[in-house]
């Protein structure tokens, strides 16, 4: 089978899981310390949205080139605004190419000045995949974002913004992740790129699974 038609059967087979909830898949969180559940979820340098206080948690594995995550970014969004009581926990995985972990490294770096969410906005909304850096650059330039203070703050902690991307792929492959985008929705494993819709039924599961529904 040709790699276009087992990522179409993949999606296809996902759309399928997604339509009944019940079927999610539950975790399963690797034995190393890099990987376990708590460093999945609280890790510190990790960026953050939503409710810090919310009863459920949704840890996503992106990547600034893939058109999937760009699909369900704003369905995400939207979910957390409506909801009221949902942390996001960002997990930049930059996979797809070299430009992935040169946005990757710039919205984490935005981090230090409170700014990451409006350059994964930023990056997000740009349209297709295998966006050069230059086009990237832009895109941050145009949300608002200190560049000199950006250019300073990824220069002096390259070193812990690295540090946090081995991390991330560490813990994806922990969990045996083949790609993204992949949502840990609470104790579910959603590796597809819901709608609203969809987001909003695998919270519900996730909390009923949890005794919260």
């Amino acid at each position: 089978m040709s790699m276009h038609r087992t990522l179409v059967f993949r999606r296809l087979a996902f759309a399928l899981v997604l339509a009944l909830p019940a079927a999610l898949p539950s975790i399963a969180f690797a034995q190393d310390a890099n990987a376990s559940r708590e460093m999945i979820v609280n890790d510190p340098a990790a960026p953050k949205a939503g409710n810090p206080k919310g009863d459920i948690t949704i840890v996503a594995y992106l990547d600034y080139n893939c058109p999937y995550c760009k699909k369900s970014a704003p369905e995400l969004e939207k979910l957390v605004r409506a909801d009221g009581k949902i942390k996001v926990v960002y997990k930049d995985w930059p996979i797809l190419t070299e430009a992935s972990v040169y946005g990757a490294k710039l919205a984490l770096a935005a981090k230090y000045q409170g700014k990451y969410d409006e350059v994964h906005k930023a990056l997000m909304s740009i349209p297709g995949r295998r966006i050069p850096e230059d086009q990237m650059l832009a895109a941050i330039k145009a949300s608002g974002v200190d560049m000199v203070r950006l250019e300073a703050d990824a220069k002096a902690n390259d070193a812990e913004i690295s540090a946090l991307l081995k991390r991330n792929d560490a813990q994806a492959k922990g969990l045996q992740l083949q790609g993204t985008p992949v949502y840990l929705v609470g104790p579910l494993l959603v590796a597809a790129a819901p709608d609203f819709a969809q987001f909003k039924e695998a919270v519900a599961e996730a909390r009923k699974r949890a005794g919260r529904s």
